[in-house]
């Protein structure tokens, strides 16, 4: 295998993870008439040990996603009623999100949906290979987080 052949895996790979999540995105919204957020954002509140909430800033963490794109996705999650910002016991200034009723019974309804959503997505692989996968994923995620080039950024071209 020469070098270009070599360069061209990691760039093949991290494009087609890219496609995936846009497709992700896509279907759930088509499927669902949720995005991938909103998903993420019930199922990580409907956890056991979570029905007294999380803290805004352990859920932007756990998700992994901006502060910005979580705030304005729990803005219209409130407003459809199915989270709540509540002002943390310990901490006046801190909120912790909850999941209302409205919000669980929502969830709840989406189950079957979701367990159908993911047979079809993953109906080419097997029990083993969807383990395979997720011992992957898990390991790249792990060292995506890792990743440090420096504070050195090319120059960016004009447009």
């Amino acid at each position: 295998m020469t070098s270009n052949e070599t360069r061209g895996i990691p760039n093949r790979l991290f494009f087609r993870l890219f496609q995936t999540g846009n497709t992700l995105q896509r279907q759930v919204q088509n499927e669902m008439g949720i995005s991938t957020v909103q998903w993420a954002v019930l199922g990580a509140l409907s956890r056991a040990g979570y029905e007294e909430g999380i803290s805004f800033n352990q859920l932007t963490e756990y998700l992994v996603v901006s502060r910005q794109s979580l705030d304005g996705v729990l803005k219209r999650m409130e407003r459809d009623n199915h989270v709540l910002r509540v002002p943390h016991p310990d901490d006046g200034r801190a909120r912790l999100v909850q999941l209302t009723d409205t919000g669980k019974a929502f969830w709840d309804s989406l189950q079957g949906r979701i367990y159908q959503f993911y047979q079809q997505a993953l109906q080419g692989f097997s029990f083993d290979d969807s383990v395979s996968l997720l011992h992957f994923l898990n390991k790249l995620h792990v060292d995506l987080a890792k990743v440090s080039l420096g504070n050195g950024l090319p120059d960016q071209p004009e447009d």
